[in-house]
């Protein structure tokens, strides 16, 4: 009996022996399943020296790294992407203030040339390009200045022309003439109306 058992036990030691080792699971499986690929991951990591060259620890490990090369391409990919958007975005601030300075340049320069243009009585060019000459709408200092009257009822005229202080080529009259504020509001009255009308 004791042979018995003690061939019953070498069998199945021999049949333990011989049963074929279940085969480490591959990378793909981890790459496929998380929850295998993380318990792998700690089941190594418990005890590195023995599991170093363990076949399903290396596989776990190279998923591991195939996984974060893929994550890092992607965060690559949206911060390019965000870089993109943000540089185009840029771009068009960019453009946006240089066209409103050109604008305001241009607007400042149709300002100055109406100025400059108005003190010989003429419009600025219209979008054609031809000037307007129209003495009532434009602010024309080539109006007719009324003689002023003196005290006794006779005309007061330039004595003489000379320079004037600011070194303009107008002439300035040396004769003053007598202040009336009443006529002078009555005067200004009429040609704001012709100049209405």
């Amino acid at each position: 009996m004791k042979n018995r058992t003690t061939m019953l036990l070498c069998g199945i030691a021999l049949m333990a022996g011989c049963a074929e080792e279940k085969e480490p699971r591959s990378v793909n499986e981890f790459l496929n399943n998380s929850i295998n690929l993380e318990a792998a991951v700690v089941r190594c990591a418990r005890n590195r020296t023995e599991s170093r060259y363990d076949a399903e620890c290396i596989n776990a490990r190279q998923a591991v790294s195939i996984i974060e090369a893929k994550e890092e391409r992607a965060r690559r990919a949206a911060f390019d992407a965000e870089s993109d958007r943000k540089r185009e975005a840029f771009r068009r601030t960019q453009q946006a203030a240089a066209e409103a300075r050109r604008r305001t340049e241009e607007a400042e320069r149709m300002r100055k040339e109406a100025e400059y243009l108005a003190q010989f009585g003429e419009l600025p060019p219209s979008d054609s390009g031809e000037a307007k000459l129209d003495g009532a709408a434009a602010n024309a200092p080539g109006m007719v200045i009324p003689e002023a009257e003196g005290d006794s009822g006779e005309t007061l005229l330039p004595v003489e022309s000379t320079p004037a202080l600011d070194g303009g080529n107008a002439p300035v009259a040396v004769a003053e003439p007598t202040s009336d504020l009443d006529a002078v509001r009555d005067e200004l009255r009429k040609r704001n109306e012709e100049s209405e009308n």
